[in-house]
This record gives structure tokens, sequence and C-alpha cells, in this order.
């Protein structure tokens, strides 16, 4: 399906799981506006935008049970605020209307407010709302000039709708939004795939002017817990999730001991994720998105037309002690032929080779073992104590290790039966700039600290020594900057098993389909 997008009215809530049901198959975003003005009597005054919080969290809350999380919805505001007769302007063109229930008149306003040529979809041939029924007159239905909330609004999810939303329907002129900056992510899960937040504001700006674009936004960067309700005497009221409320609870003694007015406080409850896995969280969080990507497309690979479309190459990278091997053998396993560039490097250090000449003749013959191979053990804390070390000895090794993977590489090309994918695991991938010698790059990550743990268990080192050694790798933020799919083994095996399927079907996949296309 083309990339569409479509508005629906709303005025029958019972119906919206048929609906949505409905219009997936023609759009993969959603506008939804509430007819709320067709749920009252002509004598009756549309209530305050508050009083519709309720719904428009179920809403929200209940549409990814209806069509999962392909439809991307967003809920307008700005329909249900007081005075709000003029034209509807939506950021994104619509290409559809749909409508629940049969109120043409509404509809063909739509149509000619957005200019759309193409007839209403009616879902239902009834009139009949039940909106109304849905007003909840216990929630807080004041509205403050000045609203303001704040997190990290990685990769905005149902969560942050419904956590937006709340907002902007208390706010009559002006949002203050408070996005966490690096310097306040480290602790989250998967941080290095968290979004820059440049990029993170800019994603905001644009789901908040698309539901309302009535309202004065500023959405700054913050390096704090508090931002600028610390020093902001114009701000009135403070949104929070039930988690947060000691935060609140927190600006509003930071405001009284700055002689600030105190801002209400309004807590919305969390939503409840249903995966019960022990990986992701309880709740619809951030979390749980960036652990849906492992293993997924990060981004499309591009394009190396030098390259032989047969066999496949999946250049395997990662840090130290993060689980590359293990995961070129879950690979082999499901059919991938795997070079392992560790192993090559082995036969190019071995006697007679040019490497091994070059390398005895730089770090002398103290590091010859009694069988006259080069012991690695006493190689090691020479080149990993001095940075100039290492480059001499990858400046001796690499050139004649690639040269050895693409011997490799062009006898399997040379096969009667060559294989349709190989895994080319090499720690040095992106440091040796390889990555322009396959198809795509697949990465192993592991947070700093459990990469220490691993290397002290593993290699009998002290934490100095491990964390040396891990200095000396490509940081987890340049190794992302190049993955099309990332993996991480922080967990059990049995989840990174899940990755490594998850990553294999869709190439298979994708073969397959480019297979059928020639």
């Amino acid at each position: 399906m083309a990339s569409s997008t479509g508005l629906l009215v709303v005025s029958n809530i019972k119906h919206l799981g048929k609906s949505l049901r409905a219009i997936e198959k023609y759009v993969n975003s959603l506008y939804i506006h509430l007819n709320v003005a067709g749920s009252t009597s002509t004598t009756s005054a549309v209530p305050p935008p508050p009083v519709w919080g309720r719904l428009i969290s179920q809403l929200y809350a209940n549409s990814s049970s209806y069509v999962g999380n392909q439809l991307d919805l967003r809920v307008l505001v700005s329909p249900l605020k007081p005075g709000a007769c003029g034209s509807l302007k939506l950021r994104q063109p619509v290409d559809l209307i749909f409508s629940d229930a049969h109120h043409p008149e509404l509809c063909d306003r739509l149509r000619a407010d957005l200019n759309i040529s193409k007839p209403t979809i009616f879902l239902e041939d009834s009139a009949i709302s039940d909106l109304s029924a849905q007003q909840d007159d216990s929630q807080a239905s004041k509205i403050y000039p000045s609203v303001v909330l704040g997190g990290t609004f990685d990769r905005i999810h149902l969560g942050h709708k419904i956590f937006l939303t709340q907002a902007v329907l208390r706010s009559s002129k002006r949002l203050v939004v408070g996005v966490t900056t690096s310097a306040m992510t480290k602790g989250k899960t998967l941080p290095d795939l968290i979004l820059p937040v440049e990029e993170r504001i800019s994603r905001l700006r644009e789901f908040l002017t698309d539901i309302d674009n009535t309202l004065q936004y500023e959405i700054v960067p913050i390096d704090d817990p508090f931002g600028p309700t610390q020093v902001d005497p114009d701000l009135d009221m403070i949104v929070v999730s039930a988690e947060t409320l000691r935060g609140g609870q927190k600006v509003n003694e930071i405001r009284s001991a700055r002689q600030l007015r105190e801002l209400e406080i309004f807590v919305i409850d969390i939503v409840e994720s249903n995966v019960h896995d022990g990986i992701h969280e309880t709740k619809i969080s951030s979390s749980n998105t960036r652990i849906d990507l492992l293993g997924s497309r990060w981004r499309r690979p591009e394009l190396r037309p030098q390259l032989p479309a047969r066999p496949h190459i999946i250049g395997l990278t990662g840090g130290i002690a993060s689980g590359k091997s293990k995961m070129a053998q879950r690979l082999g396993q499901m059919g991938a032929h795997v070079i392992d560039c560790d192993k090559v490097a082995h036969d190019v250090y071995e006697p007679g080779q040019v490497c091994y000449d070059r390398i005895v003749k730089h770090f002398g013959q103290g590091i010859i073992s009694a069988d006259g191979r080069i012991d690695r053990s006493k190689l090691g804390p020479l080149v990993f104590a001095d940075p100039k070390e290492l480059q001499a000895l990858n400046g001796i090794v690499w050139p004649e290790l690639i040269a050895e993977v693409n011997r490799r590489l062009d006898v399997l090309r040379s096969q009667a039966e060559v294989p349709r994918v190989v895994v080319l695991e090499a720690a040095i991938l992106l440091r040796a700039g390889w990555e322009t010698y396959c198809h795509e790059v697949w990465s192993m990550i592991v947070p700093p600290e459990e990469a220490v743990r691993r290397i002290i268990e593993r290699n009998n080192l002290s934490e100095e020594e491990a964390k040396k050694r891990l200095a000396s790798q490509v940081p987890n933020k340049e190794i992302i900057a190049k993955s099309q799919v990332i993996f991480s083994s922080q967990w059990d095996h049995d989840f990174t098993q899940k990755q490594a399927e998850k990553a294999w079907q869709m190439l298979t996949k994708e073969l397959d389909s480019h297979q059928s296309s020639l």
C-alpha cells in the first residue's frame, strides 16, 4: 500500500474498532476528528476540552488492540477548543475522509477545507452519536494559559500521544515542553539508539502542531529534571505521569523557595503494555520501542554496484565482548556461510606469511612462543598499552587480512553452488573501512559497563585493563551510525536468538522478493 493519509470523523466510540479495521487497508496515517458538536443538542454549548481527555486516552490505548501499531493515529484537539469554527488546516495532505455516522454536511465542509475531491466513505448509515455519554466531568475542566511538561520523547508512541494531548487540552495559549538531552539519557535502556535531541524536538513540534495549531509551542532541550519550571514565572500547570508525580511536587518546592507561584499538578495514568516477557517494561515506553528495533532494519543498505548480488555479504561487527561470535554462530546455523576474520588473521600470523616477518621485525623476538609462532598473549599488552603500536600492527595486518578474505570470497563465487548469504565476522570491520566490501552491516552492542564485566570475567583482566581494551574499540554510537541492523546481547540468550531469527526472516523475505523480480 502506498503511503496515504485519511481523516476519520468519529461520532460513535463503540464503532471505533470496526472503523479502524475497515480503514487500515486504505491508509497508514489517520487523523481523528471527534464530532463533539454532533453529540450535543443544538441548544447546548460544546463542553470544555478537558472533559474529552479520558475518551481520547482510551481511544489511543484501545487503537493498538484493534490495528496494532501500523496505523499512525492523531486525534485532533483544535476542533474541540472554544470558538473552533474556522476551516480545518492539517500539516499532511489528506487523501480520504471516512465517517462512522451519516453526517454529510460536516463531511462536505471538511472536504472543502482540505480540498478533497473524493467522496466521503460512510462506514455506517445511522446519524446517531454516543460521544455525549463519553464526557468525563471528573476531569479537571479548568483551562490554563501556560502549561508545562517534560520527557525524553524518543519516537512518539501511544503513551506520548496521550501525555501530550492531555497537556494540549488544558492549555489555552502556551505549551512549554522540556526535552532531555544526552546528559540525562545515559541511564536509559539502549541509550545509543535514542534519537538526537534536535530530531526529537522536530518530531514533537510536528505532532503538536498537527493536533492543535492554535497554541504557542516552546520546546526546549533540558540538561536537568526541572528545566524552565525553575525560572519561568508565567507557568500555571504542570502535567506529569503517575510515576513522575514526585518530580512535579519537587518543582513546586523549588518554585516556592524562589518566590515563584506554585503550579497546579495534573496527573495522568501510565498506559500498561500488553507485552510481559521480563525484557520489556510493563508500561508503553520509548525503551520498549527501542528494544523492538533490535533485529529490524535500522536503515536501508547503501547500494554497492561493484559487488556481485550473490553471495549477499553481511559485515558482522561490534565491540569487544558484545557477542559477535555467538551471533555469527546463530546466523551460520540459519544457513549463512561464516568467514571469521579473527581466524583468518591467525592464518596470516603463521610463520612463513608476510605478516609474520614484519610483526616480529617491529615488535621483537619477545613475542614468539616456544613453537615459533606469535604469542598473542604477549603481543596484546604491547599494542593495547600504546595507540601508536596498535596502529603499527594494524598497518601490517589489515591489508593482508582483507586480501585473504577477498581470495576466499572469490573461491566461494566460483563454486557451482554459490552461498546465498556470507557473514563476514570482523571486530575491525568499521575501523578498517571494510563496510564497502559488504552489502550491509549488522552489529552487536552492549552497555560499556557490561562489556567491562565480561572482559574481566572472560580474559581474567583487572578493571583498569578491561577499560583500556574497551577504550580502543569503536564506540557504540559510531557502530550504530554505520549499521543497517542492530542486536544487543545484554539480556538472556533466548531474546538474542529471537533478534537473530527476526533479522534472518526479514533478510530472507527481501532476497526472495529480489529474486522473484528478476
